[in-house]
């Protein structure tokens, strides 16, 4: 049996982030950047933030949730973000559409929707995020700094890269 505790913590990148919000799928680029960088060596996490402004983000998270269950969180997040026009006309029937078309169970995704059985992990992300002062999306948690892209992007996987290249560092990892 190994001791787990004595592996290096993977450093966590909180994306509170939003499926109808335009800056979120700007956002994709500097996400993909950042998993292709660190792979494993860094747990991105998605975060809900749904914003009022979008009557289909809070169903969106849901979906998401269910995407995650499915296993094909990103994939998944990718889609809808990548079509946030078609999500703003055709709302839930959309999200179980895009579900079909990645090949996970949409059938699955319009209960879920129904039954709101991932509500509790969206309410709970909204609720953290405003404790921690996220206003708008996409915010960015690492290393125990808050980034706010919602403003403006530029420069802001540079400075996630930062922060995860020194905490890789700290615990004796290379970067």
């Amino acid at each position: 049996m190994s001791d787990s505790s004595s592996a290096p913590a993977v450093p966590v990148l909180d994306v509170w982030c939003e499926l109808q919000c335009p800056d979120c799928r700007t956002a994709l680029d500097d996400l993909r950047a950042l998993r292709a960088r660190y792979g494993d060596r860094l747990d991105l996490r998605l975060r809900h933030f749904p914003l009022e402004k979008h009557k289909h983000s809070f169903a969106a998270a849901q979906a998401a949730e269910e995407a995650a269950e499915q296993g094909r969180l990103w994939p998944y997040v990718e889609e809808v973000l990548g079509r946030v026009e078609e999500l703003d006309r055709r709302g839930e029937s959309f999200l179980v559409d895009a579900a079909r078309e990645l090949g996970l169970d949409a059938e699955e995704f319009d209960t879920a929707l129904i039954d709101g059985r991932h509500i509790l992990i969206v309410d709970a992300d909204q609720a953290e995020g405003k404790a921690i002062g996220v206003t708008g999306t996409p915010t960015y948690v690492v290393g125990g700094e808050r980034l706010d892209g919602g403003k403006s992007q530029e420069g802001l996987r540079e400075r996630v890269e930062q922060i995860v290249d020194r905490l890789l560092a700290e615990a004796g990892q290379d970067v």
